[in-house]
């Protein structure tokens, strides 16, 4: 995993040329935007289990076929399973926001996810939609301005929705 300051050195250093102006501002946008990255990460953190657990209940709500006998997250076991990958992507997520890069997403979470899913029979449709409803209470919990400096975040509440939207994606 490259963080954003590593990945634009290294793709500098690939093509033998200096950091151009518009490199610069951008990472020195990225500075600027680092505590606002960190609130974010924070409070989605800190509302992780909530975030997860009112997901789940959401999707089975829709979808009960899933606790259903005989469904993929029928039994305690398969639904600590479901809950587990649900975390599990969450925190990668959330690692991708704090780095303002998906490469950690992809790399560690997503890679292979959709044939992992796919090999045990689970749904990736339904995780994809598990995925959307931790979106819209993420995106929720650390667009509220109640709290926090006001300022533009549109950009990176859109950044912060892209990973998921990526993460959704990857296993529908």
């Amino acid at each position: 995993m490259l963080d954003a300051f590593a990945k634009v050195v290294s793709q500098a250093d690939a093509r033998g040329e200096y950091l151009s102006g518009s490199q610069i501002d951008a990472l020195s946008a990225l500075v600027a935007d680092g505590n606002k990255r960190m609130d974010v990460v924070n409070r989605i953190t800190g509302n992780s289990s909530t975030i997860v657990a009112n997901a789940a209940r959401s999707l089975f709500a829709e979808q009960p076929q899933l606790i259903a006998p005989g469904g993929n997250a029928y039994t305690s076991r398969r639904m600590a399973a479901c809950l587990r990958d649900m975390e599990i992507i969450l925190r990668y997520v959330t690692y991708a926001i704090f780095a303002g890069d998906a490469s950690v997403l992809d790399d560690r979470c997503l890679n292979g996810l959709k044939e992992t899913y796919l090999a045990l029979g689970t749904p990736g449709s339904s995780v994809a939609v598990g995925v959307q409803k931790m979106k819209d209470a993420a995106l929720a919990i650390a667009g509220d301005t109640n709290g926090i400096t006001r300022g533009d975040c549109a950009s990176l509440m859109a950044e912060v929705a892209s990973y998921f939207d990526k993460a959704a994606s990857a296993v529908a």
